[in-house]
């Protein structure tokens, strides 16, 4: 009985053993260390999210962007510049921060630029002159409108489809995202789920080389 006794505890002790190993190996990726990822993954990318690079690169960057933020308009260009270093290997997926008072409406006309397959031309011009609509860090519609009527876009369209309640609904749930992932800045980045440890283009470099070895 003693003996019988024994052996159920060794297979006891051995199951946990291999348990524990398991579950080892599924948390670390083999050549890496842990895979922190957010906890709310479905509320990182939506299907409306506007996106650069193909949909099946390695590497999704996810940016929180304020167009009002003057940080992410001096960071915009070296974003690009590492998409443009790893091509078909990453992709940039684009989500709206409304952080500053009123810049909501900004994006809605970036939206409603979307309409006319303009959305990346109207997102950079008003990025590249962003100090001559944002007096003091705050948003002017009207100063916008006028940036955006110098890339050929319908205005009369324009105003109307930034007027659309689906658009507002949009941004909304861009509103709702960034509570339900805690983010309290702009830009924010995750690169394949994973937030920077901290902030820096050096910092997203390094993630993002770090996803593309692991794949």
């Amino acid at each position: 009985m003693k003996q019988k006794t024994l052996f159920v505890g060794a297979l006891v002790l051995l199951f946990i053993v291999f348990a524990i190993a398991t579950l080892i190996q599924t948390a670390v990726p083999e050549g890496g260390e842990a895979r922190p990822v957010t906890a709310h993954p479905e509320a990182l990318v939506r299907m409306h999210s506007p996106t650069l690079g193909r949909p099946d690169a390695k590497v999704t960057i996810v940016e929180f962007i304020d167009p009002a933020c003057g940080t992410c308009a001096a960071l915009y260009p070296a974003v690009k510049d590492l998409l443009a270093q790893h091509p078909d290997q990453v992709r940039l997926v684009l989500r709206y921060a409304p952080f500053h008072p009123g810049v909501d409406q900004v994006i809605a006309l970036i939206e409603a630029a979307r309409r006319q397959d303009r959305l990346w031309p109207a997102l950079e011009a008003l990025l590249a002159t962003q100090e001559r609509w944002t007096p003091n860090h705050r948003p002017n519609v009207e100063q916008a409108r006028q940036v955006l009527a110098g890339i050929g876009l319908d205005m009369t369209r324009l105003a109307a489809d930034a007027a659309d309640p689906a658009i507002a609904a949009l941004i909304a749930q861009e509103a709702a995202d960034i509570r339900l992932l805690g983010v309290e800045k702009t830009p924010e980045f995750f690169v394949n789920g994973r937030p920077l440890p901290s902030f820096g283009l050096q910092q997203l470099a390094t993630l993002v080389g770090e996803e593309l070895a692991r794949r």
